[in-house]
């Protein structure tokens, strides 16, 4: 017999009340006050350093906290400061503000029409240009779109990177990538993919076959907090887990996907960093507007790689301050004001500040910073134009499209270029 007891209460005699879909919801919407009373900051330097070689179960409660170096007063305090010396961070502060110039004309010259598509880095520059610092020649990264700050603090040319924007004919990838999908294999710098989630599994590949051949470099993936609703993610955390892969695995919550706010793609979780957690993967969370902070947690966990402890899952908390792209309008899902309620602050003010507090940086030396970088991107992009841009000037040989893709060309691409004249 069914018992009627439980539905006794509702209507028409059902069981159960009708079913509800569930879609979450921003903190504010546009027009309304910005909102970040959901993220905790927890003092500077409040946060443990663990043994390079605890165990993962250990370390859960590094998933839901913010390791943060920088307190308001731009002092490094607690057990992970000291990674880096002065000279190190005024290298740190120049690359970063370098990216940001960088930036700047780039997306000056997409508007001119100069190129088609252009992605900023504004607000997260820490995260790439510190963690770049921790990597050794020949480790491998396995990069976003917003990642460009691991090729200039790498020593990547400019140029190159302006050569491949334009599509121009000095064009490293000769025309076949979008603009800013670098590829630069000497500098660990792995083929960007417009098919997001792709290279965090690419990245543990990798790892494993360094492994597999006895290999010293380490691999490091690259993700969005969007993209980690695809399943190759998930994908990529099997796989680490199980074979122990030296990876390290970077999440880059900057709060927001092209236009859906983070909460969507990190679901019930209550952080991206605790996704690892159930594979056994030791997961830390990060201030990513911290650079000492960011370089400190990156060499922890490039170290429990090389020491082959395994992978580390590791989560920037950051905020993406312009739009998604040049072809995204970021007023119509969130409030224009939102980025200066942000509680972490500007990656660059905030070293700046640091370098001051330590009295090997003054406002007057930054200042005369800013325009020798400057000085030094425009230079960069005047000789990028003289080889051409996107409707004027040089372009790479149609001939190219058959070449760099087989070590001996098939007979059949050999028969297309001939039909083509080319």
């Amino acid at each position: 017999m069914t018992d009627k007891s439980a539905n006794a209460d509702l209507p028409d005699g059902n069981q159960y009340p009708p079913l509800k879909f569930h879609v979450p919801e921003p903190a504010v919407r546009p027009g309304g006050q910005p909102d970040f009373s959901n993220v905790p900051i927890p003092k500077a330097g409040s946060v443990r350093r663990p043994e390079v070689d605890e165990r993962a179960e250990t370390l859960r409660d590094l998933a839901f906290s913010i390791i943060r170096v920088l307190n308001r007063s731009g002092e490094a305090v607690g057990p992970w400061a000291g990674t880096l010396t002065d000279e190190e961070l005024l290298e740190g502060l120049k690359d970063m503000m370098t990216l940001r110039a960088f930036d700047a004309r780039m997306q000056m010259a997409q508007r001119q029409g100069k190129t088609s598509f252009y992605m900023q880095h504004m607000g997260e520059e820490a995260a790439s240009c510190a963690f770049r610092k921790a990597l050794l020649p020949g480790d491998m990264n396995f990069p976003t779109y917003r990642q460009a700050g691991l090729l200039i603090a790498g020593g990547y040319p400019m140029v190159d990177m302006m050569n491949q924007i334009y599509s121009n004919e000095a064009d490293p990838l000769k025309g076949r990538q979008m603009p800013i999908m670098y590829s630069a294999r000497d500098h660990g710098f792995f083929s960007i993919s417009g098919n997001l989630g792709t290279q965090f599994v690419q990245s543990v590949g990798w790892a494993m076959a360094s492994a597999i051949k006895g290999d010293d470099k380490i691999a490091a993936g690259w993700i969005g907090d969007g993209s980690t609703a695809e399943s190759d993610f998930h994908a990529a955390l099997v796989f680490a887990s199980t074979y122990r892969a030296p990876v390290i695995l970077n999440i880059v919550n900057n709060q927001w996907a092209i236009s859906t706010f983070q909460g969507i793609a990190r679901g019930g979780a209550g952080t991206f960093a605790a996704r690892g957690l159930g594979f056994g993967i030791p997961a830390l969370r990060v201030d990513g507007n911290d650079y000492l902070a960011v370089h400190a947690v990156a060499k922890w966990a490039a170290e429990r790689a090389r020491r082959n402890l395994g992978p580390t899952l590791i989560e920037y908390v950051t905020y993406r301050v312009g739009a998604h792209s040049t072809s995204d309008d970021p007023s119509a899902y969130r409030p224009k004001t939102e980025s200066e309620a942000w509680p972490l602050g500007d990656p660059v003010i905030r070293l700046k500040n640091h370098l001051i507090a330590r009295g090997v940086w003054s406002e007057e030396r930054h200042k005369q910073s800013e325009a020798e970088v400057l000085d030094a991107v425009i230079s960069a992009q005047k000789q990028a134009e003289k080889h051409g841009t996107l409707h004027s000037g040089g372009k790479p040989s149609a001939r190219d499209m058959f070449e760099g893709v087989y070590a001996e060309m098939p007979p059949h691409l050999r028969r297309q270029r001939q039909k083509a004249g080319i």
